[in-house]
Order: structure tokens, then C-alpha cells, then sequence
């Protein structure tokens, strides 16, 4: 049983409640972050924690001063005794009307800790056959609206692979479900650009600071013949891609995706807030 912190106070999971009437609850009217605990630390957390107050602004949403939720991140970690595993803060509207109006209260604040997923080395992933809306009103947030998310995932596990690609309406690549994507091509390491539609990943950032990538547009129609690929996200760091809709780029990992993640891992060797 693992202990969460809700509105400034810690319970167990078997205590902690929310209001039937929170707006996260009723309409998805909420952001989260979920970081990577190393040896007792949130990695990145200022990242996060910048992203967090972002993505709240997009939405309207109150967001908690960050020193009170870096304290709330140390109570989790150090209550569920968190030397490595995942943490998460969530912010919603708060109890609001049974429609899409909030009251104007205070946000709902939780955080939750656990262990971190089991991922394989290597991937495969399925092209969902939905596509992201690079302009619509919460493209580029990280909300709790992942309805579409549990849809293409679902999508990409009838088809016996670990995760979703989604293009946007353009026809490009965009993201994953809870990931970002890079694919090398003509010999060049490629990234979509955040005009895509997709999310600002943190260790999307982080590789890119790293090693020499590309932001542009590609199109999922040339996934075909891309030479390798790999995924990064907070839990699974830098992860090669073994098979994209069945079919199999001719590396994996590949020398690319290699060097990304041998720069990644020496980053969180010396750097747990870069």
C-alpha cells in the first residue's frame, strides 16, 4: 500500500479520496508531469515542474507554487521509501458543476509515487489510424484528456506492439502515447518539430541538447524506409524501436540510437537537474 500526498496532506492509497465533483474527474480538466526517481531524486524536476506550470497556463488552470510542490515530492519519495521508481503530480479544477464550467476553487493537487514499468530493450509500435489535431486548443499540453491515448494504445496492442504512433492532420509524424519519436533517414537523425502538434517532452529536450538532430517535418507515409528509430520518455528514457507496423528498420539499435542513449544515461550519472 502506497502512501500519496492530496491538498497538502499524506494518506494511504486505501484513504485518499477526491470529490466526485472534481473537474479532472467529470472532464479531464487537468495537467500532470510523471518524472523518473534516481537514487532518491526526481530527475529533471525543474524541467518538469516549468512544464507543469505551462501546460497549466494553456488551460487556464491555477498551478501550486513549485516550492510546495517540490515538498510535496520529497514527502512521496521519502514515505513510499522511493529509491528508483516514477512519480507523479496532477493538477485539476477542483469540485466544479456537473458540466464544463469550473466553480473558480482551488486546484486539486496529488502526487503519487510508484515503481517504474518494466520496458523490453526494443519496441514495436503500430501507426494509430487517428490523427492528432496540431491545432487544436490543447495540442502541445500534457492534460489529462488521454482518452485518444488509451484508444490508440489499445489500437497498437490488438496488433502485438508496445506503443502508438500518431501522425497529425498534415500527414506527419507527431508522437507516441506517451512518448516522443526520432527516425533516421538519408543518414540524418529526425525529430517532429513542436509545431507538429506533439508534446515537449523533457527527455526529448535533453537528447536534443545531446547529439545532432533534426527538427522538421516527416511524413508517416516514409516510415517505410527509415533506417532506424527510437522512443524517449520520462520512464523509458532512450529506447531503440525493433518494428514499426510489423515491419523492421534494418537497425536496432542502431548507431544513432545508440549514441543517444549512451549520452543520456552519462547525463543522469552526473546531472540529476540539468
Amino acid at each position: 500500500m502506497s502512501t500519496v500526498w492530496i491538498d497538502g496532506t499524506l494518506l494511504d492509497e486505501a484513504q485518499a479520496r477526491v470529490s466526485p465533483f472534481d473537474h479532472g474527474l467529470l472532464t479531464g480538466d487537468g495537467v500532470f508531469e510523471t518524472m523518473r526517481i534516481t537514487r532518491a531524486t526526481p530527475f529533471a524536476a525543474r524541467r518538469h515542474l516549468e512544464r507543469l506550470a505551462r501546460s497549466a497556463a494553456g488551460l487556464r488552470l491555477p498551478c501550486p507554487p513549485t516550492e510546495v510542490v517540490l515538498g510535496a515530492m520529497r514527502e512521496v519519495i521519502e514515505a513510499n521509501d522511493l529509491e528508483e521508481g516514477r512519480l507523479r503530480v496532477t493538477v485539476t479544477g477542483g469540485p466544479s458543476p456537473l458540466g464544463s464550467h469550473r466553480a473558480g476553487v482551488e486546484p486539486t493537487v496529488i502526487v503519487a509515487g510508484g515503481p517504474l514499468p518494466n520496458w523490453p530493450p526494443a519496441a514495436d509500435v503500430a501507426l494509430a489510424p487517428w490523427p492528432r489535431n496540431e491545432r487544436g486548443a490543447l495540442a502541445g499540453l500534457k492534460t489529462i484528456s488521454y482518452g485518444e491515448n488509451v484508444l490508440a494504445l489499445a489500437h497498437a496492442r490488438d496488433r502485438g506492439a508496445g506503443e502508438a504512433l500518431f501522425a497529425n492532420i498534415a500527414g506527419n509524424l507527431c508522437e507516441g502515447t506517451g512518448t516522443n519519436v526520432f527516425v533516421v533517414v538519408g543518414g540524418r537523425l529526425v525529430t517532429p518539430p513542436l509545431s507538429s502538434g506533439c508534446l515537449a517532452g523533457v527527455t526529448r529536450e535533453l537528447v536534443l541538447e545531446l547529439v545532432d538532430v533534426a527538427e522538421e517535418d516527416f511524413g508517416v507515409a516514409g516510415l517505410d524506409g527509415v533506417q532506424e528509430a527510437f522512443l524517449t520518455s520520462s520512464t523509458r528514457d532512450v529506447q531503440a524501436v525493433r518494428a514499426i507496423d510489423g515491419r523492421r528498420p534494418p537497425a536496432c539499435p542502431g548507431p544513432f540510437t545508440s549514441a543517444a542513449a549512451a549520452a543520456f544515461r552519462d547525463l543522469v550519472g552526473r546531472d540529476l537537474d540539468p
